[in-house]
């Protein structure tokens, strides 16, 4: 586990952000799909490739390498550090020039989700959370989670997945 990058400083940046979507699909859907980052660049434009580095299916612990575009060309390592089917998924690693975790959590019914993400990332000593940075972030993700929702409600999607 990712741990130690939520210590205190003075001198230390950190930001919390969230953003709400209605997805028109089940929580067992759309939990199946966030869980299996390998769909990550599918719904992130800044993300290249996400693969496991742990085998089998995503789970508690599951491990995995991530290929940045954006910023600037990089690579993460992201591990799921909570993990209740239909309800609770938590990502914790590299985002970006960022640490910190994605939190979703979601309540759904049989045919809609309430997907809520919160992220709370935090810059070490670097100058880069101003406010401008932090709104233009909170917007690139409110941008992806659209995304997100277009594609496990579009026409064609077969549970979660545009074939």
């Amino acid at each position: 586990m990712i741990t130690d990058f939520f210590r205190s400083s003075r001198t230390e940046k950190r930001v919390r952000f969230t953003n709400t979507v209605r997805i028109e699909r089940p929580a067992g859907v759309v939990f199946d799909y966030l869980a299996d980052l390998r769909n990550l660049p599918a719904w992130n434009y800044a993300i290249r490739e996400t693969r496991p580095i742990t085998p089998g299916p995503a789970r508690l612990g599951s491990v995995y390498q991530q290929l940045r575009s954006l910023p600037r060309p990089m690579q993460e390592r992201l591990e799921i550090i909570e993990y209740e089917r239909d309800h609770r998924l938590v990502i914790e690693g590299g985002f970006g020039l960022l640490q910190g975790r994605a939190i979703y959590r979601l309540d759904g019914s049989a045919t809609a989700t309430d997907l809520v993400n919160e992220f709370e990332l935090h810059a070490g000593n670097l100058n880069v959370l101003s406010g401008l940075a932090t709104r233009g972030i909170a917007g690139a993700v409110a941008q992806n989670l659209q995304v997100l929702k277009d594609i496990l409600e579009a026409p064609n999607a077969r549970d979660g997945i545009t074939r």
